[in-house]
């Protein structure tokens, strides 16, 4: 009579690979980026992209300036055309696949967030839901 341990599969498990998350900012955000910073005569510092809870529909998108260092095993940093961008890991999963843009028309000039994963936006269009 043999023992489930002789059964037992010896193979080795191959982990998966975990899936980058990642964001595309276009260069026309780039722009953006780098004249407001030059403006506020930080050259040195970073946008900050995030999400945040609240608004109508559940979460808000976050523009801020960041004047310190990326925070180690924390933040993500995307460099496009010069300008760069740091996002945290816990709003990358919601802004994975997002596209940051900017977009000017007659009425307001902005950056633009393209979303993939938002279900339905609210109203007033600052918030979103996943």
């Amino acid at each position: 009579m043999s023992t489930p341990e002789e059964h037992a599969d010896t193979t080795p498990k191959q982990e998966t690979p975990k899936k980058e998350l990642s964001m595309t900012i276009t260069s026309k955000a780039a722009e953006a980026a780098k004249k407001q910073l030059s403006k506020r005569k930080t050259p040195d510092a970073m946008i900050r992209l995030g999400i945040k809870g609240g608004g109508c529909s559940g979460f808000g998108y976050v523009i801020e300036f960041e004047d310190g260092p990326p925070r180690e095993n924390r933040d993500r940093v995307f460099e496009v055309d010069g300008a760069k961008f740091v996002v945290d890991k816990k709003s990358l999963i919601y802004l994975a696949g997002t596209t940051l843009d900017w977009k000017v028309s007659l009425m307001q000039q902005g950056f633009e967030f393209i979303n993939p994963q938002v279900k339905s936006n609210c109203g007033c269009g600052h918030s979103f839901q996943v």
